[in-house]
């Protein structure tokens, strides 16, 4: 076990506890499981399987080193020095007395514990101590950012950082109230759905269908209030409510009534819904629905809107990892957006490493965006790439960068994409130059800029040249 990393215990091994373990264990928590359930181990393991494959694939830096995981069939040992406790057991609340009142006798005084109850509040949940809180989370939990926080507000805030810490988006719920915000809202859906399909106007299929071709990839970035704004043009938000708010009165919605779940309504949906997806297991299923939010969310990282903003300032707080030799300018797993045809990695990627490796460096040396802000750049003139090994998804790569050239004008830069097992997956010799943004022109760089670089191309003299430079790189002028 990871002596100095913090340990996270969760109770309950199901979809969501399973969730959990796989956001904790692959930002580097150490996390205890107790679950009596026999087959806990095997599903959790199969909930891993898919993290790993789709949560690193968000990030173009490395997660840290995973935790140790342990199964643990005593409840006192596996709340042994913990940091964290997340209870996700079945919606009963007596169950959740029972298991609460252990936690509180065994766990650490400074240990929080948290709820994944989407039901309870935590009025109901605490007896008497104010100690538990809701940490109520969405399924996949090792994908999706957000957790709803609700209770003592201490406690709710050290909840927020160690849950930002593993990058994680936390709402603080203002006031207690039954199903908190998210599920109040997705309830309503819910309910208006049962009622489409109950009345014959869609099938389950036609109903998704309206979500996913519309509204659902506009609240993927917006929500619905911001929605609602741009839907009210120029005059804004206000024009909106003024236009659109006597619709309230409409009789569009059934949202007070719940149509009585008989069987034959309950063997229509489960007919309809295997219909739609019957032809898929619930893993792949699964994947699926992984590889279509890792390429959102990965979208959603290059404004910063939504959950990639999260994902940014996550990403900017993992570390960079020093060479004594050569800088690493990469490290990174390969996500699965990045795969072809073929099922390797698509050869543009490769080249979108290695700017990525530039990028790196020029903020090592000082051209970071500051000095882009301030009207000075490095442009790429030429790029020789030999591919050298397949990558695919999951892969985990790193990508040194040797300088060649580092005076006047030039820097000539020589990437090696490089696997875990130490194959090199491809090279890319690249020839920038230096520019003046505002005149559009070569010029000299800063002194600052100027002076690293050359600090790193003297050091890199010493060093073996690496195999198969200046095939076909200009030398430039």
């Amino acid at each position: 076990m990871n002596n100095t990393a913090k340990t996270a215990t969760i109770i309950g091994g199901g979809v969501i506890g399973g969730g959990w373990v796989a956001r904790f264990l692959l930002n580097g928590w150490n996390v205890n499981v107790f679950d009596p359930d026999p087959e806990a181990e095997r599903k959790i393991t199969e909930v891993l399987t898919n993290a790993r494959r789709a949560l690193p694939a968000l990030y173009d830096k490395l997660l840290p080193t995973e935790g140790t995981l342990c199964f643990h069939s005593d409840l006192k040992q596996a709340l042994n020095n913990t940091h964290w406790v997340q209870e996700s057991i079945p919606e009963r609340l007596e169950l959740k007395h029972k298991i609460h009142a252990q936690i509180q006798e065994f766990a650490p005084k400074a240990a929080v514990i948290g709820s994944s109850t989407s039901g309870f509040k935590p009025s109901e949940l605490n007896q008497g101590t104010g100690r538990i809180i809701v940490a109520h989370p969405f399924n996949p939990v090792y994908l999706l950012p957000l957790v709803e926080l609700v209770g003592d507000s201490e406690i709710c805030a050290t909840a927020a950082d160690l849950l930002r810490s593993i990058g994680m988006y936390p709402l603080t719920v203002r006031k207690e109230i039954d199903a908190h915000i998210a599920d109040r809202l997705l309830e309503a859906v819910w309910r208006e759905g049962l009622w489409l399909i109950k009345d014959g106007i869609c099938s389950t299929e036609e109903l998704d269908e309206a979500v996913r071709m519309g509204f659902g990839l506009r609240w993927a970035q917006m929500g619905l209030f911001e929605t609602y704004r741009i839907a009210g043009g120029e005059a804004g938000m206000k024009h909106f409510m003024t236009q659109f708010g006597p619709a309230l009165q409409w009789p569009w919605t059934k949202l007070m009534d719940v149509p009585d779940f008989t069987e034959d309504l309950v063997n229509m949906i489960a007919d309809q819904s295997d219909a739609q997806s019957g032809h898929m297991s619930i893993r792949a299923l699964e994947r699926l629905r992984d590889d279509n939010l890792v390429g959102m969310m990965r979208a959603l990282k290059l404004s910063g809107s939504g959950a990639g903003g999260v994902l940014n300032t996550h990403e900017a707080t993992l570390p960079e990892i020093a060479s004594v030799d050569l800088p690493i300018t990469v490290n990174r797993v390969i996500p699965q957006s990045w795969t072809d045809y073929n099922g390797h990695m698509n050869e543009a990627h490769y080249l979108e490493v290695s700017a990525q490796a530039t990028d790196r460096f020029m903020e090592i040396i000082g051209a970071d965006a500051a000095y882009v802000t301030a009207g000075q750049s490095y442009f790429t003139v030429e790029n020789h790439m030999q591919f050298l090994a397949e990558l695919h998804a999951g892969d985990a790569i790193h990508v040194t960068t040797h300088v060649l050239k580092g005076d006047g004008k030039k820097m000539q830069l020589f990437h090696t994409l490089t696997k875990a097992d130490g194959t090199a997956a491809a090279t890319v010799e690249t020839l920038l130059i230096h520019m003046d943004l505002k005149a559009r022109k070569t010029s000299l760089p800063a002194a600052h800029v100027a002076d690293n670089l050359a600090n790193y191309a003297r050091a890199h003299m010493n060093l073996p040249a690496p195999n198969r430079t200046k095939r076909n790189v200009a030398s430039g002028n």
